[in-house]
């Protein structure tokens, strides 16, 4: 893969959006590692507060359709944001996590498992009966402490912040970030 990813990869998504809203943008989808299998997630973000965050946890299509696919659904499906206007989309800007491979995590009980995490490298699934959720390692920026991390993920997954049984799965898995603040 290209030793500088983020300067393929920003320009395509940005493009994907700027698409959806009639903006022509050049994006060069040209590199033959787009078209090997990729997950990713596509975070939005205005005045630097989140505006839209999507994406994949596992690779199941090739990485520029992953891509192309979460920037428009950051964009404009994600149900906690309104749909981004034309008006937004020059002050808004994007970061890219391509996530690596999920791996299950091994653990006797909850503090077991907050033992094991790694603040600020690990990105965590939370698996419980139909509940589901994750968190990017950039999260640890706003969660640094790993019971204060679990509890938002258990709340985000539908679930109080005090939830624990023997059931629950977790995974962790390592991000590549891109953010277009990095280029400016």
């Amino acid at each position: 893969m290209s030793t500088d990813q983020g300067e393929t990869l920003l320009p395509i998504a940005r493009a994907a959006i700027a698409g959806e809203l009639g903006i022509s943008f050049p994006a060069d989808e040209g590199a033959s590692w787009l078209n090997e299998p990729g997950a990713c997630f596509v975070t939005l973000f205005r005045q630097e507060r989140l505006r839209g965050c999507i994406g994949s946890l596992q690779a199941h299509r090739s990485l520029l359709a992953d891509l192309k696919n979460n920037a428009v659904s950051a964009a404009f499906l994600d149900p906690r944001f309104s749909p981004l206007s034309r008006e937004e989309f020059v002050g808004t800007s994007i970061e890219i996590s391509l996530l690596g491979e999920a791996k299950a995590m091994e653990f006797r009980s909850e503090a077991d498992a907050l033992s094991k995490l790694r603040p600020g490298k690990d990105g965590v699934i939370f698996e419980f009966s139909r509940y589901r959720s994750t968190f990017l390692p950039q999260v640890w920026e706003q969660l640094p402490e790993p019971e204060q991390f679990m509890a938002h993920l258990k709340r985000k997954a539908g679930l109080p912040e005090d939830f624990w049984h023997e059931q629950v799965r977790l995974a962790r898995y390592s991000v590549r970030k891109y953010s277009e603040s990095e280029y400016a």
